[in-house]
């Protein structure tokens, strides 16, 4: 009799399960890794044994776990130790402060790095530091500055380091950025090609692989503390398989794992797609692994000529005429081999080129019950979704706008930018969709900042992009975060709510998701992370259930030790307190809510747009922070 006891009952909770036949609930019991019931605290309570363990949830809100459908995690994992990450951190001021703090503790030849995550119109200060400025603080500490995939900023020893001379050519698709006697002066731009900022980034020191293994502990626990239980790895440059799974591979090995992970193949070298494509079809299996880490098919990237990157800063890419001859090549040996895949395509003049191969090779080889899709889609047509409709595909979205949003304004203007991408529409025509983050470089990894995103329609600058129609319910947008995703990993009614059989992954925020302030969302931790019935992290009124703490991070000068992560959370100097310049923005009552920059008038006045012409600017755009 005893073998039927519950593991683990979690009571006196307010739990939104998802599930519309028994929406909600107080107490939930887990056995062996799954809900084995789901229903009220005398319902729950009698089911209790002598070993069942009970959490007094004191009546909080208790959410599903959340999903991410494009996390770099296994990537990320690898190089989380050795980032300093200015996510969360809304003054310049403050983020050079940190820097100046781990140049200080960073021993030669380790370099500091600052790979994504960000964007200048986070800061107060609206703009990025000079190089002169961060030569001062490190004249001899290597420092690598990502920005989004657009450009990075090297200092003097990082030049040094990478060996960038008056005579280094530039590569394809970027510009090594030179004074006036042509010697490099420490910017680098891609052009719109993201290829010359993987390549130096790479030249760095890399971690051994114990220091590895733990780096991707934290960084896993760092997901969890924001509620995260589950991604899908969406593959990466300088992302190896299967060399550098090898870490994850480890931690899964070893019942490691506090992440649910389904992970895609990426090729590596352009024109080769084919060759790598045909040796993983015979040496790799579709959904091998397990409910924590599974194979899940191809992508994000199939064919480099199909690759446009999204650098709004950038006039959009055609891409080459051989696209289509490649990218059929490699999907017809996806689909012979019942593979599905995801590609990543921003533009919808590169998605409409792709469905053309897509209809093509459907014709002869059916793609019906392959979950395949599009990451981004950012300027998707209303043609396109239809047509993905018709094949059966699907849309994975990611908060990117969050970080861009103001770049891609400036370029193709407001009115563009409302319905980029086009979510809602998405929604109603009734194709599949489901949201991520695209984390680490290109936006952060917080969910919350995306589910802020979806739900306010706002930058992580203040700008607010999309008008009321566009914009999800916070329900809605949950519900993108968690059961939705499951269609893009093959797991559907396997986990995504709170539901008798399925996966016990559940999150106790550290605030009320569907009663808080729209302006708190993006501020949301989680106080109690659970996955398959084991507490992975805990704080606050839970902090004593927390046994699941890595080692401390390795090497001992890492950064995760000084800051911890997301708005420097670990750091006694609190340096990602909001900034009082962000919360003005989002509390402004002036009488001129600009149509362009909504309350967030300092983004306008140190902006590259003509703001003082009004002729050429208030016709065009009708940005009015000239009148505050």
């Amino acid at each position: 009799m005893t073998t039927n006891m519950p593991d683990l009952i979690l009571r006196r909770g307010l739990f939104t399960t998802l599930d519309r036949s028994n929406p909600t609930a107080s107490a939930v019991a887990i056995k062996d890794g799954k809900f084995t019931g789901v229903g009220q605290d005398q319902e729950i309570m009698p089911l209790a044994g002598s070993n069942t363990k009970i959490i007094d949830l004191k009546g909080r809100r208790v959410l599903p776990g959340l999903v991410d459908n494009h996390l770099h995690i296994i990537r990320g994992g690898l190089n989380f130790n050795m980032e300093l990450r200015w996510d969360g951190i809304w003054s310049l001021a403050d983020a050079m402060a940190m820097l100046k703090r781990q140049v200080a503790i960073t021993p030669p030849p380790q370099w500091v790095r600052v790979v994504g995550g960000f964007t200048e119109h986070q800061f107060a200060e609206k703009r990025l530091p000079t190089i002169e400025e961060i030569n001062a603080i490190a004249p001899d500490t290597p420092v690598f500055l990502l920005h989004l995939y657009d450009r990075a900023i090297l200092n003097g020893a990082a030049l040094r380091a990478v060996g960038y001379t008056k005579d280094t050519p530039n590569p394809p698709g970027g510009e090594i950025v030179r004074d006036n006697k042509g010697n490099p002066n420490g910017l680098l731009l891609a052009k719109p090609a993201a290829g010359i900022l993987y390549t130096t980034l790479a030249k760095g020191p890399k971690l051994p692989f114990e220091y590895q293994v733990n780096s991707t502990r934290h960084f896993m626990r760092e997901l969890n503390r924001l509620g995260v239980t589950g991604a899908i790895d969406a593959g990466g440059g300088f992302q190896n398989y299967p060399e550098d799974y090898a870490v994850i591979q480890k931690l899964s090995d070893e019942g490691q794992l506090t992440i649910r992970l389904a992970y895609n193949l990426y090729p590596q070298k352009a024109k080769a797609e084919k060759t790598d494509f045909l040796n993983w079809t015979r040496t790799s299996k579709y959904k091998q692994g397990d409910d924590y880490f599974r194979h899940n098919g191809a992508g994000e990237m199939l064919v480099a000529s199909a690759a446009d990157f999204e650098d709004f800063r950038q006039a959009r890419p055609d891409m080459p005429p051989e696209m289509e001859g490649e990218l059929e090549d490699v999907v017809r040996i996806l689909v012979q081999n019942r593979w599905p895949w995801r590609m990543h395509a921003t533009y919808d003049e590169t998605i409409s080129r792709a469905l053309d191969v897509f209809e093509k090779v459907n014709q002869d080889t059916p793609l019906e019950g392959l979950n395949w899709f599009f990451d981004h889609a950012e300027t998707i047509s209303d043609q396109s979704i239809d047509r993905i409709a018709a094949l059966g595909g699907g849309i994975a979205i990611q908060h990117r706008m969050a970080y861009q949003g103001e770049y891609f304004v400036e370029r193709y203007g407001f009115g563009a930018a409302e319905a980029t991408p086009p979510v809602k529409k998405i929604i109603d025509k009734g194709v599949k969709v489901s949201a991520g983050t695209d984390a680490t470089r290109v936006a952060s990894y917080n969910p919350w900042v995306a589910l802020a995103w979806l739900v306010t329609g706002m930058t992580v600058g203040g700008l607010r992009i999309t008008p009321p129609r566009n914009r999800l319910d916070r329900e809605t947008a949950l519900r993108m975060w968690t059961e939705n995703v499951t269609w893009f990993s093959n797991e559907e009614g396997k986990k995504g709510r709170i539901q008798v059989g399925q996966l016990a992954d559940v999150i106790v925020p550290d605030r009320d998701y569907f009663s808080c302030a729209e302006a708190e969302i993006a501020e949301t931790t989680s106080d109690l992370t659970v996955v398959g019935g084991k507490v992975v992290y805990a704080a606050s009124d839970f902090k004593s259930l927390d046994n699941a703490a890595p080692p401390p991070a390795m090497p001992d000068w890492s950064p995760v030790r000084a800051f911890g992560g997301y708005a420097a959370w670990g750091s006694a100097e609190s340096a990602g307190q909001p900034a009082l310049a962000r919360k003005m923005a989002m509390s402004c009552g002036c009488a001129n809510q600009c149509k362009i920059h909504g309350h967030d008038h300092a983004t306008a006045w140190s902006s590259k747009l003509p703001i003082s012409d009004l002729k050429s600017f208030w016709g065009a755009l009708g940005c009015a922070c000239w009148a505050v």
